[in-house]
C-alpha cells in the first residue's frame, strides 16, 4: 500500500511526532510511506533521516502549493490513502479534491468546537475517516455536526523504552544539578496557560512544606514562562522551580525524574504524559479532557479531580511519602501503555482503518479513479 503524509506545521509538537512514528511503521509493516511537508522543517528533516521519501513544500503560499503539488503526485503515484496530519493539510487536501481519486484521512488532535462555515465543516466532511485521538476529541466532532460514521478512534502510540539504567539515570540528574537524596518531579510540554503549570508552580510551597528537598523542572518553552517564573519568585520557590526550556532530547527528562506532573486543564490526549507512563513514572494529572480514559486512579496514577494547587500538593505529597504506591503506579503505567498505547498499536489501529476505507472505494467503484 501506498500512502502519502501531509503535515504543514512549522513545529515539532505531538501531531508531528505521531505522524513520523506511522510513517516508520507502516514501512516496518512492508507499506510504502512519503511525506509531502514543508521544506526545512523539523519533521521533514527528521523523516529524511529515517529514510523517507520527502517531498518538500515551499513558503510562502503553502497550503495551495501542497494541493497543487498532491493533485500531480494522486495523478503519477496513485495512492491508495492520502492522510493529513493537521488542518493546514487537510485543506490543501480539499483543494486538491483528493477525495474523489484517494482515500482521505484527516487526524484530529484538537477538542475544540469545530467552526460552523461551509469551508471548515466541508474539509472535515470530504474525508472518508477522521481519526480522532481520543474519545474526548471524538465527542468534540459529533458535538461540531460531522457524522459518527466518519470518525475513528485511534489513541496515539509511544515507543516503549527499555528500563532506564542506573548510570544514565545519574547523567540525567547531574545535567539538571540533583543529587543527593533530591527529588525530581517534572511536566514536559508548552508553557500555556491552558497546559497548567501556574497550578504546579503554586502547589510547590506546600510540597515543600510537606515533603522536603525536592524540585519541579519544567520542560519546555512558551509565552507564559516569564509569568511562571515570576510567580516562583514571588512565592519563594524559584530555587526549587527549574525552568529547562525546549529539550531537544526529552527522553533525558524522563530518565532523571521521580514523578510526571500533568496538570493540563482540557487535554485532547497528552503525548508527554503517555510517553511518561512507558517510562514507568508514577504520575499525577487533572482528571481532565482525556486523561481519564489513560489514567485509573490508584491504579496507573493519581487523579486531581479538580484544579486547585492544594489538592495537586495533596497527590505529590503521597507520590514522595508512599514509595511502595509510587512503584506500584510506576509499574502499572507501563503495563498501560504496552496494552493499549504502544507504537506498534496504533500502526496496527490505524492499518485497520485505512483497510476499512480501501474496502469500501473498491465496493463503491472508485478505487483507482
Amino acid at each position: 500500500m501506498l500512502t502519502l503524509h501531509i503535515d504543514l506545521g512549522k513545529q515539532w509538537r505531538g501531531g508531528q511526532a505521531q505522524a513520523l512514528l506511522l510513517m516508520k511503521g507502516l514501512r516496518a509493516c512492508g507499506h510504502e510511506a512519503e511525506l509531502l511537508s514543508l521544506r526545512g522543517s523539523p519533521l521533514a528533516r527528521r523523516a529524511e533521516a529515517e529514510g523517507i521519501r520527502v517531498h518538500a513544500v515551499e513558503k510562502p503560499l503553502a497550503r495551495p502549493r501542497a494541493a497543487m503539488q498532491l493533485a500531480g503526485f494522486i495523478a503519477q503515484r496513485k495512492p491508495e490513502i492520502v492522510h493529513t496530519h493537521e488542518a493546514h493539510a487537510l485543506t490543501a487536501a480539499w483543494l486538491a479534491r483528493a477525495s474523489r481519486r484517494t482515500g482521505l484521512i484527516a487526524s484530529r488532535r484538537l477538542a475544540y468546537h469545530l467552526q460552523q462555515n461551509y469551508i471548515s465543516l466541508a474539509r472535515y466532511r470530504s474525508a472518508a475517516r477522521i481519526l480522532a485521538v481520543s474519545k474526548f476529541v471524538a465527542e468534540s466532532l459529533a458535538a461540531s455536526s460531522i457524522e459518527s460514521r466518519r470518525v475513528a478512534v485511534v489513541y496515539d502510540g509511544v515507543e516503549v523504552p527499555s528500563s532506564v539504567s542506573a548510570e544514565e539515570r545519574l547523567g540525567a540528574r547531574r545535567r539538571w544539578g540533583i543529587g543527593g537524596e533530591e527529588r525530581l518531579l517534572g511536566c514536559v510540554g508548552y508553557l500555556l496557560p491552558e497546559k497548567g503549570q501556574e497550578i504546579l508552580v503554586r502547589a510547590w510551597p506546600e510540597v515543600l512544606k510537606r515533603s522536603g528537598p525536592c524540585r519541579l523542572l519544567l520542560a519546555g518553552d512558551g509565552r507564559s514562562q516569564p509569568q511562571l517564573e515570576a510567580l516562583a519568585r514571588e512565592l519563594g520557590v524559584a530555587d526549587a522551580v527549574l525552568f529547562a526550556g525546549f529539550v531537544e532530547n526529552v527522553a533525558g527528562v524522563y530518565a532523571a525524574l521521580d514523578g510526571f506532573l500533568f496538570p493540563s486543564l482540557a487535554e485532547p490526549l497528552g503525548s508527554s504524559m503517555l510517553a511518561a507512563l512507558a517510562y514507568g513514572l508514577p504520575t499525577v494529572a487533572l482528571a481532565r479532557g482525556a486523561v481519564p480514559e489513560v489514567i485509573t486512579d490508584g491504579e496507573n496514577g493519581l487523579l486531581v479531580d479538580r484544579p486547585d494547587p492544594g489538592a495537586f500538593a495533596t497527590a505529590v505529597t503521597r507520590l514522595l511519602k508512599e514509595p511502595a504506591l509510587a512503584a506500584r503506579l510506576g509499574a502499572g503505567a507501563r503495563r498501560r501503555i504496552e496494552q493499549n498505547f504502544s507504537a506498534d498499536h496504533m500502526v496496527d489501529e490505524t492499518l485497520r482503518v485505512y483497510g476499512r476505507v480501501c474496502e469500501e472505494r473498491r465496493k463503491s467503484g472508485r478505487a483507482g479513479a
